[in-house]
Protein backbone atom coordinates (compact mmCIF):
# COMPACT_ATOMS: atom_id res chain seq x y z
CA UNK A 1 0.00 0.00 0.00
CA UNK A 2 1.67 3.68 -0.74
CA UNK A 3 2.53 5.89 1.89
CA UNK A 4 3.43 9.36 1.58
CA UNK A 5 5.57 12.30 3.07
CA UNK A 6 3.24 15.29 3.52
CA UNK A 7 4.64 18.59 3.88
CA UNK A 8 2.93 22.00 5.14
CA UNK A 9 5.55 24.14 4.36
CA UNK A 10 4.19 27.92 6.27
CA UNK A 11 7.03 29.92 5.15
CA UNK A 12 9.14 30.05 2.24
CA UNK A 13 12.49 31.61 1.64
CA UNK A 14 14.45 31.25 -1.44
CA UNK A 15 18.09 31.04 1.03
CA UNK A 16 21.06 29.16 -0.73
CA UNK A 17 20.52 26.54 1.73
CA UNK A 18 17.34 25.79 0.41
CA UNK A 19 18.10 25.51 -3.03
CA UNK A 20 21.06 22.92 -2.29
CA UNK A 21 18.41 20.89 -0.22
CA UNK A 22 16.45 21.14 -3.04
CA UNK A 23 19.29 20.31 -5.44
CA UNK A 24 20.01 16.65 -3.31
CA UNK A 25 16.85 15.73 -1.96
CA UNK A 26 15.84 13.72 -5.36
CA UNK A 27 19.34 11.14 -4.26
CA UNK A 28 17.79 10.64 -0.71
CA UNK A 29 14.63 9.70 -2.12
CA UNK A 30 15.44 7.57 -5.05
CA UNK A 31 17.01 5.03 -2.88
CA UNK A 32 13.41 4.34 -1.38
CA UNK A 33 11.70 4.49 -4.78
CA UNK A 34 10.05 8.08 -3.68
CA UNK A 35 8.94 10.46 -6.16
CA UNK A 36 7.09 13.60 -5.82
CA UNK A 37 3.64 13.87 -6.41
CA UNK A 38 3.30 17.86 -5.38
CA UNK A 39 5.74 20.30 -4.89
CA UNK A 40 3.96 23.31 -3.79
CA UNK A 41 3.23 26.68 -5.15
CA UNK A 42 0.26 27.50 -2.84
CA UNK A 43 -2.88 25.92 -3.71
CA UNK A 44 -5.97 27.12 -5.05
CA UNK A 45 -8.06 27.26 -1.60
CA UNK A 46 -11.80 26.40 -2.25
CA UNK A 47 -12.74 26.08 1.82
CA UNK A 48 -10.98 27.91 4.98
CA UNK A 49 -7.33 28.89 4.46
CA UNK A 50 -4.26 27.31 4.43
CA UNK A 51 -0.99 29.88 4.30
CA UNK A 52 2.00 28.29 2.92
CA UNK A 53 2.34 25.21 0.28
CA UNK A 54 2.47 21.51 0.53
CA UNK A 55 4.69 18.93 -0.81
CA UNK A 56 3.75 15.04 -1.07
CA UNK A 57 5.90 12.19 -1.65
CA UNK A 58 5.03 9.03 -2.42
CA UNK A 59 6.65 5.87 -1.29
CA UNK A 60 5.93 2.18 -1.88
CA UNK A 61 5.01 1.56 1.43
CA UNK A 62 5.82 3.17 4.98
CA UNK A 63 8.50 1.38 5.83
CA UNK A 64 10.22 2.95 2.60
CA UNK A 65 8.92 6.30 3.96
CA UNK A 66 10.29 5.84 7.15
CA UNK A 67 13.49 4.44 5.95
CA UNK A 68 13.66 7.62 3.72
CA UNK A 69 13.37 10.22 6.55
CA UNK A 70 16.16 8.37 9.06
CA UNK A 71 18.57 7.64 6.61
CA UNK A 72 21.73 9.17 6.66
CA UNK A 73 21.56 10.64 3.07
CA UNK A 74 18.92 12.63 4.27
CA UNK A 75 19.49 13.31 7.91
CA UNK A 76 22.61 15.14 6.57
CA UNK A 77 20.67 17.84 4.13
CA UNK A 78 17.35 17.97 6.24
CA UNK A 79 18.83 21.17 8.28
CA UNK A 80 18.81 22.95 4.66
CA UNK A 81 15.37 22.76 4.66
CA UNK A 82 14.29 23.00 8.62
CA UNK A 83 16.89 26.10 9.48
CA UNK A 84 15.22 28.41 6.86
CA UNK A 85 11.48 27.42 6.36
CA UNK A 86 8.83 26.70 8.96
CA UNK A 87 6.66 23.57 8.62
CA UNK A 88 5.54 20.01 9.30
CA UNK A 89 6.06 16.48 8.48
CA UNK A 90 3.94 14.15 8.45
CA UNK A 91 4.36 9.87 7.11
CA UNK A 92 1.13 8.67 6.62
CA UNK A 93 -0.29 5.57 4.82
CA UNK A 94 -2.33 5.90 1.81
CA UNK A 95 -5.71 3.62 1.32
CA UNK A 96 -5.48 0.86 -0.77
CA UNK A 97 -7.65 0.83 -4.24
CA UNK A 98 -10.99 -0.88 -3.38
CA UNK A 99 -10.88 1.82 -0.50
CA UNK A 100 -14.39 3.23 0.19
CA UNK A 101 -15.48 5.78 2.64
CA UNK A 102 -18.49 4.31 3.23
CA UNK A 103 -16.78 1.13 5.10
CA UNK A 104 -14.82 3.80 6.89
CA UNK A 105 -18.23 5.19 8.61
CA UNK A 106 -18.98 1.44 9.33
CA UNK A 107 -16.15 1.35 11.75
CA UNK A 108 -16.83 4.79 13.42
CA UNK A 109 -20.24 3.21 13.71
CA UNK A 110 -18.85 0.19 15.63
CA UNK A 111 -16.27 1.87 17.38
CA UNK A 112 -19.35 4.43 18.93
CA UNK A 113 -21.28 1.59 19.54
CA UNK A 114 -24.05 2.35 17.58
CA UNK A 115 -26.51 0.33 14.84
CA UNK A 116 -24.17 -0.34 11.71
CA UNK A 117 -25.85 0.00 8.48
CA UNK A 118 -25.85 -2.14 5.61
CA UNK A 119 -22.18 -2.72 3.91
CA UNK A 120 -21.00 -1.21 1.01
CA UNK A 121 -19.93 -2.93 -1.90
CA UNK A 122 -16.05 -1.72 -3.07
CA UNK A 123 -15.94 -1.46 -6.65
Amino acid sequence: MPAYGFAHLRSRRNHSDVIEYLERIQATLDPFAGRFVIHGPPAEVVEGSWPGSMVLIEFPGLADARAWYDSSAYRAILHLRTDHIEGDLLLIEGVGPNYHPAERARKLQEEAGRPVGPAVAPR
